[in-house]
């Protein structure tokens, strides 16, 4: 990125994209909920004839559904009942079995940095459904997971909508399921004809049209510290942004401070010195997804991933005095219209 912005020591780590709506006269209209553990939220433009209840409904509807089919914290969801299952063919629901398909494609893509089987080793890390992280596991305790992982072990049948569970496997969809939450909300809003809105669930967004005032939906991304500074604000029109990094959830501290992110390959959590990537899709589903990939591959391996497949990224790395943000061309170029 050329001229990268100068930004303040290092200090707590809370970063969020964070969104500025300006005064917003005509009909405007802001919902909220809860969902997958965390708050959901909408900015619209409501046509004649659209109520806020039914715009409310539909976005609560459309995160429930997700949250029945792919929430590992659920003892009823799809997704516990296939890790609870014995060896065999398991029919999913449609929407579970597309978000799946994309996790493999993306998992074989990076030579297994993504992996939506991860799972056991997420749960050895403390950072499952059921206990937090006290303290790292043992090695003994992470071999055992790892045997448990590998993306490799899936197999999908298109024609039935099975995936085949070869008995212990057990898929995490958290790292690419809010943001599929994020699309549903934003199809349950089409549906009702709403053409202008931003959607929100837990820091992931996705946008369609312009506020009510008339301008773009603008985003801010942070720096992670506590200087309440930004990277950059950008608009986000027919658009979805993600942000995956070490700020929100983590354990331990000091030198043993681990984050949440698990690396497949390794077992585990990612050590660089990324501090957050933020990746800009048109669906929320992949720009998920894909922080949280490019976080285990590094800023090295990732940034060169990134570049080769035009993604629009930006990374956040920690430095000894400061961070610094490095931006792909793809980013820059939305970023910084010329």
């Amino acid at each position: 990125m050329a001229n990268p912005p100068s930004y303040a020591p290092r200090g707590a780590a809370v970063p969020a994209p964070r969104v500025a709506y300006g005064a917003m006269p005509a009909r405007p209209a802001a919902l909220a909920g809860a969902t997958m553990g965390t708050t959901w939220s909408a900015r619209m433009a409501l046509p004649a004839g659209r109520a806020e209840a039914a715009a409310r409904q539909a976005i609560q509807a459309a995160l429930d559904e997700v949250v029945a089919q792919m929430s590992t914290w659920e003892a009823d969801s799809d997704i516990t009942r296939y890790n609870r299952a014995g060896p065999g063919w398991q029919t999913l629901p449609a929407a579970f079995f597309h978000v799946l398909g994309h996790a493999l494609a993306l998992a074989e893509d990076t030579g297994g940095a993504y992996d939506p089987t991860v799972g056991p080793l997420v749960n050895a890390w403390g950072f499952g459904p059921h206990q937090r992280a006290f303290e790292p596991p043992s090695p003994a305790a992470i071999e055992a997971a790892r045997e448990r992982c590998g993306w490799r072990r899936l197999r999908l049948d298109a024609g039935r909508q099975a995936v085949w569970q070869e008995g212990g496997t057990y898929l995490d969809l958290s790292s690419i399921a809010k943001g599929y939450g994020v699309d549903r909300a934003a199809m349950a809003l089409d549906a009702l004809g709403i053409a202008d809105y931003l959607v929100e669930v837990g820091g992931e967004l996705r946008a369609r049209g312009r506020r009510p005032d008339g301008q773009p939906w603008r985003v801010a991304v942070e720096v992670p510290d506590a200087s309440d500074g930004h990277a950059l604000t950008l608009p986000l029109e027919a658009c979805s942004i993600a942000t995956s990094g070490d700020y929100r959830r983590h354990a331990g501290s000091g030198a043993e401070r681990y984050a949440h992110t698990i690396d497949p390959r390794s077992g585990r959590p990612v050590r660089n010195n990324l501090a957050s990537v933020t990746v800009l899709h048109p669906g929320c589903m992949q720009a998920d997804a894909l922080a949280t990939a490019l976080t285990v591959l590094g800023p090295d391996e990732g940034l060169a991933y990134a570049c080769r497949h035009d993604l629009a990224a930006l990374f956040i790395l920690r430095e000894p005095e400061a961070y610094r943000a490095v931006a792909t061309p793809a980013f820059e170029a939305r970023a910084f219209p010329r």
